[in-house]
């Protein structure tokens, strides 16, 4: 009984993530073109029209540029919650009513073996919300696009066996970039994103003695880079007196090619 999961890509250019149990097999967000999306199936050996279905997180493109596309053509059912159907509903073109599910915020789901538990976070979306996986002892934390981690979502999301964790940019790269300072408010905002440092506080809280694997996730292509995510994080961990490699490991995700497919 195990449960197995790669996250496909992450990014500002788009985001996916695949988690499967022996029975049941979802993706998570379809943020990339539906050509781009297959190739990394194959990548991972992973035939796409035999998902039981696609999650989503939001509505910002990033998140659901293929997702009629490869829901109408692999005939997926796609669960989201009431206000995130409303919003994504133009950009994701005609979906049979047979596919549509609600999935409403702090809620559970049974798939077979497998559990799926929603959770609010805080972005500029219309109701933005992740995921917690549950399969017998195991336990899989999925969290970026907030603008911060709030009490309430570490006692969710708290001692997890892995995480794909929002690492998105350098305060100090950001503020000096290129973008115009509205939209560097907005990413600073607590709707935005977070930062390396406070995404390392919030792992140092949550991380628990089964935590094994924190992935840093949607790390933005202009104000930030992988090298410096980890070193970041490293450094405020060590701060808390945690030791990358000794309670878990640190390990990074690419926007374009999927991380291993790993067993839980």
């Amino acid at each position: 009984m195990t449960m197995h999961f790669s996250v496909l890509a992450s990014g500002s250019t788009g985001n996916a993530f695949f988690v499967e149990t022996e029975d049941q097999s979802f993706l998570v967000d379809a943020g990339l073109s539906g050509k781009a999306l297959e190739a990394l199936f194959q990548d991972i050996g992973r035939d796409m029209s035999k998902l039981s279905g696609i999650l989503v997180t939001h509505e910002h493109s990033d998140h659901i540029k293929g997702l009629g596309v490869v829901a109408r053509k692999h005939k997926l059912p796609i669960y989201a919650n009431a206000k995130t159907w409303n919003a994504m509903e133009r950009s994701i073109g005609e979906i049979a009513t047979e596919q549509k599910f609600t999935f409403e915020m702090e809620q559970v789901k049974t798939f077979g073996s497998l559990d799926i538990e929603s959770f609010g976070v805080s972005h500029d979306a219309a109701e933005p919300m992740f995921y917690v996986f549950h399969h017998e002892d195991k336990k899989l934390v999925v969290i970026t696009d907030t603008g911060y981690v709030s009490d309430r979502m570490k006692g969710i999301i708290s001692n997890a066996d892995a995480y794909v964790f929002e690492s998105n940019h350098d305060v100090s790269m950001l503020r000096m970039g290129k973008y115009p300072w509205s939209i560097k408010r907005r990413i600073l905002s607590d709707v935005g994103h977070v930062c390396n440092e406070d995404a390392a506080l919030a792992m140092s809280e949550v991380a628990g003695d089964k935590t094994k694997r924190i992935y840093l996730a949607h790390l933005s292509l202009d104000n930030n880079m992988k090298d410096l995510a980890r070193m970041s994080v490293e450094q405020t961990l060590k701060t808390k007196g945690i030791i990358v490699g000794e309670q878990f490991s640190l390990y990074d995700t690419d926007p374009k090619r999927p991380t291993e497919l790993v067993t839980l």
